[in-house]
């Protein structure tokens, strides 16, 4: 039976289409990590990982049309990066090169005012194939697998949870404000987006590039995760809320796996598992929503919500296949440190020798 749901906060200042966004996010992406935990494809953490992207977004339930965009955004993404792999193996620098290509493509994607879940997800797609297809083709074409499969369960949690936790009525006040409301124009030129898009591959390309050389890319692909929405998080952003927004989203996501790592070292049940990311769910919402739409700096937590899913999740799956989980755990954590810390003095060096055309 659908929930509708009516109450808001004690003082007031949460309205209830915010509440409810909140309570489906933190429902929805805690029951896709279920789910996913439940099935145990590969690479399953991606399921919650677009549920939640999804669920971020202050708009209606989803419709088929804006579902199988990003479906097949992810699908091209992942089985479009098939056409790099030779060149990646035989000619690396000519392989580098057009895989950068594609990533700035993505980048500019999203500073044009594209969908974030379409260019996070088509970013992602780019860098988690190429890296594991570089090891290896069959894992590449497990991973592909796993990653549609998670596109699938993740849109049809995220539907699942609209029409289960559905928006209260709309209050006729509040529609006449919006409507005498400016709506939010495409004013952002070419220039400016190719600005953007570089800086964000100023980020990400050489972090992949390092990856790639290592031969180690397909055993961190969370941090591959981290890295590409590191990229789409600082898109629009000046220095300053650019470097703002990696630090916070890295430490709070950070702090927050690290607390939820100690509780289920303590008592390892997927229930307590995912309980905890509801209870993440709800924490990061309200720093997300706010009254009709979003916060200001709803983009930070979302990715904070990110980095605690994509640190915690594959920690998870060590601890099922034996392997010294713990130390797996904290070894990937710091490299999400490593990777936030040259993401941010990336900005800075990007804009002091590029900086943005002040209109």
């Amino acid at each position: 039976m659908p929930i509708e749901v009516t109450w808001s906060t004690a003082s007031g200042t949460r309205s209830p289409l915010a509440n409810a966004r909140i309570l489906r996010l933190a429902f929805g992406t805690a029951l896709s990590l279920w789910i996913s935990q439940a099935v145990g494809w590969s690479i399953s953490y991606m399921a919650p990982v677009l549920t939640m992207f999804l669920l971020a977004l202050p708009m209606p339930r989803p419709k088929l049309r804006f579902i199988f965009v990003v479906v097949m955004a992810l699908a091209v993404s992942v089985y479009g990066t098939f056409i790099f792999l030779p060149l990646l193996l035989h000619q690396k620098a000519a392989g580098f090169l057009l895989l950068s290509l594609a990533l700035f493509h993505s980048f500019y994607f999203t500073a044009r005012g594209g969908k974030a879940v379409i260019g996070t997800l088509v970013t992602v797609g780019l860098a988690l194939t190429v890296a594991v297809g570089t090891v290896s083709v069959d894992a590449l074409l497990a991973v592909a697998q796993g990653l549609m499969f998670g596109a699938a369960v993740g849109t049809s949690v995220a539907v699942l949870s609209h029409v289960l936790i559905r928006d209260p009525a709309p209050d006729p006040s509040a529609e006449l404000q919006r409507a005498a409301q400016p709506e939010d124009a495409m004013t952002i030129d070419n220039a400016t987006a190719a600005h953007n898009a570089l800086r964000s591959l100023a980020i990400v390309a050489p972090i992949i590039l390092w990856f790639l050389l290592s031969g180690n890319s397909a055993a961190n692909m969370a941090v591959m995760i981290k890295v590409a929405g590191m990229g789409q998080e600082v898109s629009k952003k000046n220095t300053r809320d650019a470097a703002k927004s990696l630090i916070i989203s890295t430490f709070a996501g950070g702090v927050a796996a690290v607390i939820a790592w100690q509780v289920l070292s303590i008592w390892p049940s997927l229930t307590l598992y995912v309980l905890l990311i509801g209870l993440a769910g709800l924490i990061f919402g309200q720093r997300i929503f706010e009254g009709g739409g979003l916060r200001h700096d709803a983009a930070t937590w979302s990715y904070a919500f990110l980095t605690l899913i994509v640190v915690l999740a594959p920690a998870v799956l060590d601890t099922n296949s034996g392997s010294s989980a713990d130390a797996r755990f904290y070894d990937r954590l710091l490299m999400f440190v490593w990777a936030t810390l040259y993401g941010v003095g990336a900005v800075y060096v990007f804009d002091a020798f590029w900086p943005r055309n002040k209109q």
